[in-house]
């Protein structure tokens, strides 16, 4: 008697097997895809609530913006991030949304989102439609103007300097013009000084010109 029971346990698990073990194997998959990811997540960028889901409505996924007023964060040098996000906190560097913002957090926090987003791969700017007359100049004026002794070959940054490559052109533009006219400063005074000597159409090849330009690999 209990050999038929076993045999029909095992009979029934065989026929079930055969009638749904495509469809078993298929939702097997699926969540281990979705364990998977939600570890990987979570090794990137931390357990839920994420410091960077803050970040998306401006600066995209993963740092990847697809506004041209708004920066890449991808890629771009942790020392850099960190530092930006302290002048915000403290009001050297002035924005109304990231003001506020980078003063709720911890230095813990702030080296948190630099790490993060330095980590990504920095991509092209590919919502970007460049004129290539001006995309020229602005190459001659950071040769000129000797954009890669600070920001590395390439102009992807490095330290304290920022990537440039594949920026968004409005950004790069309003940060050129903001240099020019003395409302942003480095502390070094080099991007003023060098902004300073750039006429308004100077600024606007050259903003188009790094925002044309590929990001080589990290």
């Amino acid at each position: 008697m209990k050999k038929l029971i076993v045999l029909g346990v095992v009979a029934g698990f065989v026929a079930l097997l055969a009638c749904y073990g495509r469809d078993a194997l298929g939702l097997y998959r699926l969540m281990d895809h979705i364990a998977t990811s939600s570890e990987a997540k979570e090794a990137d960028s931390g357990s839920w609530p994420r410091l960077t889901d803050a970040c998306i409505g401006c600066h995209g996924r993963q740092g990847h913006s697809l506004h041209q007023g708004y920066p890449s964060l991808a890629g771009q040098p942790a020392p850099y991030l960190a530092s930006q996000l302290r002048r915000f906190a403290s009001g050297e560097r002035s924005n109304p949304n990231m003001g506020p913002l980078a003063m709720t957090l911890t230095e813990y926090e702030i080296q948190q989102l630099a790490g993060y987003f330095a980590r990504q791969s920095a991509i092209g700017n590919g919502s970007f439609k460049p004129e290539a007359a001006l995309v020229a100049r602005g190459e001659q004026l950071a040769a000129t103007a000797g954009c890669a002794a600070c920001h590395g070959d390439n102009l992807m940054g490095h330290d304290q300097f920022p990537r440039l490559a594949g920026q968004g052109h409005d950004y790069l533009l309003a940060q050129l013009n903001a240099f020019a006219q003395g409302s942003r400063k480095d502390p070094g005074g080099v991007m003023s000084a060098i902004a300073a000597t750039l006429s308004a159409d100077d600024r606007r090849a050259l903003a188009h010109y790094l925002a044309a330009l590929a990001p080589a690999e990290n």
